[in-house]
C-alpha cells in the first residue's frame, strides 16, 4: 500500500498513464541540492521506475541503489554513505552524509 501511494504520485506527476503506455514507466528528476557547510550546489539526477502498484527501481546519478523503501510519496535510500530522501509529490531532495554534511533542494522533471 505504501509503495502504491508513491507510484500513484509518480503517475499523477507524469500526466497519467494512457492505455498505449507500457505497464512499467520511468520518471527522471533533476535535483539541485545545496550541500552545507560548504555551500556547494550539486545537480543530482534521479530515475525512478514504477508501475501502477509500486516503485521497482531507483538510480541516482546513473548508479542503481542497492535498496530503497517508500513511505507515502517519499523514497528513502542511501548511496555511498549518504542517506537520501526524495519526495516525489513535493519534488524535493534531502540528504545527510554521516552528519558531516547535509543537503536539501528542489527537483523538477527532466525533459
Amino acid at each position: 500500500m505504501i509503495g502504491r501511494l508513491a507510484a500513484l504520485a509518480l503517475v499523477a506527476m507524469c500526466g497519467g498513464a494512457g492505455a498505449a503506455e507500457p505497464a512499467r514507466a520511468r520518471v527522471a528528476l533533476v535535483c539541485e541540492a545545496v550541500y552545507l557547510p560548504a555551500r556547494t550546489i550539486w545537480v543530482r539526477r534521479v530515475e525512478i521506475a514504477y508501475d501502477e502498484r509500486r516503485v521497482s527501481a531507483v538510480q541516482i546519478d546513473g548508479v542503481p541503489v542497492y535498496g530503497f523503501s517508500v513511505e507515502g510519496t517519499v523514497v528513502l535510500t542511501a548511496l555511498d554513505n549518504e542517506r537520501i530522501q526524495i519526495d516525489v509529490a513535493a519534488q524535493s531532495w534531502q540528504s545527510d552524509f554521516r552528519g558531516l554534511a547535509s543537503s536539501q533542494g528542489r527537483c523538477e522533471r527532466a525533459r
